[in-house]
């Protein structure tokens, strides 16, 4: 009985050590931006976990924003998600280019898959990828396999589907580029699938139609929408921590200037 309790404190101790690691990666606060505000809430399954995430101003002056999901969760996932967290940030600084830094690091997590068979599919992540010019509230954007951000404008969602295939599986993935181009006062929903994918007691999903209706009715500002959504998580009945980690990023766009269209 000592080996096992030794074995689980050791487990612990090792979880709480990940889990000051991946504080440390993580954004303390959001960037000090005169055309949006940010905001994110993230919920590990299990302290440390692979949702990934941040907002780096680049030497021009854009933006530019990521948040992935590494497969699994937990310790494994959480490992791989510090080696990507690291690659993007030195990418990032070459040039603000979402296509070439997403291609990179396909071609960085297939070095390491290649190395184990047994372990290969955890070194994979889906990947939302994109750079916004604040002049021009223009978006460049790379979607690998993420589930798809929503974007409300007014009564209307714009939803930016899957540009490419996941990273990690192949060495020459299907990848595009698009572009979008926001307007003043457009509400820009970044998630992950443990959102919308998680079940309560009754074994119901929660589902993108429920968390599209309450950024469509939604009154507050970027903060009290977050808070929004995991007060509709808890009265769903969702598990606190939750079955898989959740991650959800909020941008209100208030920009140097509008117009133009959705594409």
């Amino acid at each position: 009985m000592k080996k096992e309790e030794n074995c689980s404190c050791r487990l612990d101790l090792d979880i709480d050590l990940a889990t000051g690691v991946q504080q440390v990666l993580f954004p303390k606060s959001s960037p000090q931006c005169d055309w949006c505000c940010i905001g994110i809430r993230n919920r590990m399954a299990s302290g440390v976990g692979g949702d990934f995430f941040d907002f780096i101003t680049l030497a021009d002056g854009c933006q530019l924003i990521f948040l992935g999901d590494v497969t699994g969760h937990g310790l494994q996932a959480s490992l791989v998600m510090g080696l990507l967290y690291g690659f993007i940030h030195r990418s990032a600084a070459e040039d603000c280019d979402p296509l070439r830094i997403v291609r990179e690091i396909n071609t960085f997590l297939r070095l390491f898959a290649k190395r184990s068979e047994r372990l290969d599919h955890y070194f994979s992540s889906t990947l939302f990828c994109g750079v916004i010019d604040p002049e021009t509230l223009c978006m460049q954007y790379v979607n690998a396999g993420h589930v798809a951000p929503a974007v409300r404008r007014g009564r209307e969602i714009f939803e930016l589907e899957a540009t490419g295939q996941p990273l990690g599986y192949f060495d020459q993935p299907e990848l595009g580029l698009e572009i979008f181009r926001f307007h003043r006062h457009d509400r820009f929903l970044l998630f992950t699938d443990g959102i919308i994918e998680a079940t309560n007691d009754r074994r119901e999903f929660y589902g993108r139609r429920r968390l599209v209706r309450l950024l469509l009715d939604s009154l507050g500002d970027h903060m009290e929408f977050l808070d929004e959504i995991l007060r509709s998580l808890k009265q769903f009945g969702i598990a606190d921590p939750p079955a898989d980690d959740c991650t959800a990023l909020v941008i209100d766009m208030h920009g140097v200037i509008g117009g133009g269209n959705a594409g």
